[in-house]
Order: structure tokens, then C-alpha cells, then sequence
């Protein structure tokens, strides 16, 4: 686990560094789970799902975001601010 905190829009997070240098990025949970260590493995508990930081009064869900640390320059789409697609991985694909 990279990170765990709280942030302005996405309320309670938690930032796992993955394989292949991938970034995981959990967001509006209710709770962190302190016990988390600093390694985490598929299946472990990091938080519980909530309604913090910007979705405050909304029902109660996550965002999930997959995140590549170096650019992926395929990605990259001829419109405004699409230089941030080529940070974001699709999570279904297991080989990004």
C-alpha cells in the first residue's frame, strides 16, 4: 500500500502499488482497514465501501481506477486533455 488517507474528492483513499508497476486507486470508502499492511495481496481487505469526499449523500459505492505509471503513447487520442489516457489502464484487461 502506497498511500492511505483522505483527499478532497475522493474522500477516504487507499493507492496500492501493484505488478507490472501499476497503480490501484480505491475511492469513497466509508473505512480504511487499519490492519492493511504496506504489502497487500488479491483478496485482502483495504477498506469498506462508503459515500466519502464528493459522493457524501449518494448511495454508498467505489471508484476503481488502474493507473500506469509511464505513459502509454497508444492510448493518446487527438482531443482535449487526452493526454491522461495514457496513464489509464481498462482494469477487465489482465495484461495491462
Amino acid at each position: 500500500m502506497v498511500y492511505r488517507g483522505t483527499l478532497k474528492r475522493g474522500g477516504n483513499v487507499v493507492l496500492v502499488l501493484g505488478p507490472k508497476w501499476r497503480l490501484h486507486y480505491f475511492a469513497h470508502l466509508d473505512t480504511i482497514d487499519e490492519s492493511a499492511g504496506f504489502f497487500v495481496s488479491r483478496g485482502d481487505v483495504v477498506g469498506t465501501v462508503g459515500d466519502s469526499g464528493n459522493a457524501r449523500g449518494k448511495a454508498p459505492h467505489l471508484h476503481y481506477t488502474k493507473l500506469s505509471l509511464l505513459p502509454l503513447p497508444w492510448h493518446w487520442r487527438p482531443a482535449r486533455e487526452s493526454w491522461k489516457r495514457m496513464f489509464f489502464l481498462d482494469p477487465a484487461l489482465a495484461w495491462d
